[in-house]
């Protein structure tokens, strides 16, 4: 996948040199080594492309980084996280760089993880995106049960460690997934900062942007061309569960809000934004322009058109943006795809736990002697 733990990695990356080239492996890779790709390599590509701290993107990227790669991109050093990304044969993919001096390491992203993402979409629980003494119940769907049944799989069950990425009992520590922890500093560093000039013409939209992806991308890119400035709301958890039901969002509110700044059409966020757009977040925020894609559009508390005041003001349309993945899609490819996920899920966790545990040993070793 494409999430904001990436957009981290790779936002921690430009901040170590001028210029940022992101090599990206291709589908037969991936599933060689890691198992099944959500998004196909097309998709990455352009998510990929979309980040606003990457200059240049790579395709089929050698899936073992070799000096011969860094030097035909005149690039200097190469960078990865403090995770270990190995081969299907248990070799470090960064062993030749790491021998010559030309590697460096970034922090992981907490509270974040592909595997900790697929497990969300095929548990039936809410528990992802609530709080408090509510965070561990565990609520089923209906809707949600009859997609399973469609594709002809059982509700996964937890036992122990889920093996998703679930919970703080998943042994991995690269797998297994804190809860996400938001905060200002981080906000901070996804968002340009910058205020629209006077003559900027503003244009707003609003959704929940789950699982961000390339539908979301090539959406925000046009809406970018009806203006200079680009607002995006988001809707709170509640609201978004409310008009998509099942266990969406995937994703809660703060991992959406990173998500979206850290794509380069969007210049601002707005945090829990109303689902109808009111007289006063238009003013407020000079908007020029209110857009919607093709998706349906769900009626408020009351059967009001939740676009009914930038309707009269004449300040909406409709825009297509030629691409009709939704989150929807998403989450099907993962539940078509089931048995496989679990299985490249259980592999990554053991593979790590092996290495983890290795390194530990080196350290201790280390240290006594």
């Amino acid at each position: 996948m494409v999430h904001f733990g990436h957009a981290n990695s790779l936002r921690q990356a430009k901040a170590l040199g001028h210029k940022l080239v992101v090599g990206i492996h291709n589908d037969e890779d991936i599933t060689k080594n890691k198992g099944p790709p959500v998004f196909t390599q097309e998709e990455r590509y352009k998510m990929v492309r979309g980040i606003k701290w990457v200059d240049e993107v790579v395709e089929d990227a050698p899936y073992v980084t070799t000096l011969e790669t860094l030097d035909k991109y005149d690039c200097d050093f190469c960078v990865h996280g403090d995770d270990i990304t190995l081969t299907a044969d248990g070799v470090d993919t960064y062993h030749l760089v790491k021998k010559a001096q030309r590697y460096k390491e970034v922090s992981r992203t907490a509270g974040v993880s592909t595997t900790d993402l697929v497990g969300r979409m095929l548990l039936l629980t809410k528990n992802h995106f609530k709080q408090g003494d509510k965070e561990y119940e565990v609520e089923k769907d209906e809707a949600y049960e009859a997609l399973l049944k469609r594709y002809n799989v059982e509700p996964f069950r937890v036992s122990g460690s889920s093996q998703l990425g679930q919970d703080h009992t998943a042994r991995s520590p690269w797998t297994g997934c804190s809860q996400f922890l938001p905060t200002t500093q981080k906000i901070i560093q996804f968002s340009d900062g910058k205020a629209p000039k006077p003559t900027d013409k503003i244009v707003y939209v609003a959704g929940a942007f789950d699982l961000f992806h390339v539908g979301h991308l090539d959406f925000l890119e046009k809406a970018k061309e009806y203006g200079d400035y680009l607002i995006v709301g988001l809707h709170t958890d509640p609201v978004v569960n409310q008009y998509k039901g099942g266990n969406y969002p995937i994703m809660n509110l703060h991992e959406r809000v990173l998500s979206v700044l850290a794509c380069k059409y969007v210049n601002e966020v707005v945090i829990g934004a109303p689902y109808s757009v009111t007289a006063d977040l238009m003013e407020h925020f000079n908007v020029g322009l209110v857009c919607h894609g093709q998706t349906h559009i769900a009626l408020d508390v009351g059967n009001i058109d939740p676009y009914a005041i930038p309707k009269q003001m004449g300040k909406f349309m409709l825009i297509d943006s030629g691409n009709t993945i939704t989150t929807e899609d998403i989450v099907e490819r993962i539940i078509r795809h089931r048995l496989e996920f679990e299985q490249r899920n259980k592999k990554k966790e053991k593979k790590e736990i092996e290495v983890y545990e290795a390194m530990q040993k080196v350290k201790l070793a280390q240290k006594s002697g």
